[in-house]
């Protein structure tokens, strides 16, 4: 009987020096050898940025990252809902959309979403070729128009500025294209137009101004206050002249953020080193994309209406960011 009893104990000791042990949250979870970051379109901004956060995570904390591409904000949405990735890129207005179950996600919402930081914004884009006699959102009106890759953010940035507009999907010739494609297109003469949403310059555009040569139509003033009045999460941004080659003069559209969320049950003390590494290798970032010299402490909770992860939270507190 006392043998046994001590074999009780010793078991049930074991049990809590385990669990005491674990690198786990309150849900039990253990910190994973790789983390997979879900982004986007290999033409688009989220790819190149995700491949160097991927690297700075493998170079200073004690797992492993890779960048996956997919469709973007939408699809990664639900990649994290089915914990096929841990931390993935998005736009705010769809992260708030995800969270509370609206629009595309209004078949069931995804409950899994923590944030990790604000990080630049994302600059919505209608690139048209620089022969183009588009001047408007209004004379898209029956042109062949890509409106960006099926379950987008760039998809429903379109509908919303089309709506703006008086105009539908249904009023275009509309095709679902990625950055990559959308630009192939329009350089082969197939394609009128394409809405971009990504941090300028992306580089699918970049590439195109470079060889066919583009223009970029602004947004009507009165239109863009019309916007942000009624979906609050867009901000007015002006893509200053010059950004593309052969763009002589600014223009007016708008802008969300981007931002990198992470899924439920991941460790604090692990999001914590993700964040902290983040945060301090910025300018290995910028080297990959100019939009990563916006990336700053100072607005890493501009736009954020998720909850924080506790990883995340611990790094601003030690900050002092409220």
């Amino acid at each position: 009987m006392k043998k046994k009893m001590f074999l009780l104990a010793l078991a049930l000791v074991t049990v809590f020096a385990l669990a005491a042990c674990s690198t786990g949250n309150e849900e039990g979870e253990k910190a994973p050898s790789q983390l997979i970051i879900a982004t986007g379109g290999t033409s688009g901004t989220y790819y190149p940025l995700g491949g160097g956060i991927a690297q700075i995570i493998t170079d200073n904390t004690n797992v492993s990252a890779t960048a996956q591409s997919t469709g973007a904000s939408v699809e990664n949405m639900r990649l994290l809902q089915n914990k096929e990735v841990d931390l993935a890129f998005t736009q705010t207005d769809i992260a708030d959309y995800a969270n509370n179950g609206k629009l595309m996600f209004e078949s069931g919402k995804v409950d899994n979403l923590q944030g990790i930081a604000s990080l630049y914004y994302e600059t919505v884009q209608l690139v048209v070729p620089a022969n183009s006699d588009i001047k408007s959102v209004a004379d898209l009106k029956g042109k062949r128009v890509s409106v960006g890759a099926p379950g987008s953010g760039v998809e429903a940035n379109a509908r919303q500025i089309l709506e703006i507009y008086g105009l539908t999907f249904d009023d275009l010739k509309a095709e679902y294209l990625s950055f990559g494609d959308s630009s192939s297109k329009i350089k082969d003469g197939n394609l009128d137009a394409a809405f971009v949403t990504a941090g300028a310059p992306t580089s699918a555009v970049t590439e195109l101004s470079a060889t066919k040569g583009v223009k970029l139509v602004s947004l009507d003033s009165d239109k863009i206050a019309e916007l942000v009045s009624k979906y609050p999460f867009y901000v007015k941004q002006t893509i200053p002249a010059n950004t593309y080659s052969g763009l002589d003069k600014d223009v007016d559209t708008v802008a969300v953020k981007a931002m990198l969320v992470v899924r439920k049950g991941l460790p604090e003390d692990l999001v914590y080193d993700i964040t902290k590494s983040i945060f301090e290798n910025t300018d290995k970032l910028v080297t990959i994309n100019a939009k990563a010299k916006n990336i700053s402490l100072d607005n890493a909770l501009e736009g954020m209406s998720l909850e924080i992860h506790p990883g995340a939270l611990k790094y601003y507190q030690e900050k002092g960011l409220k």
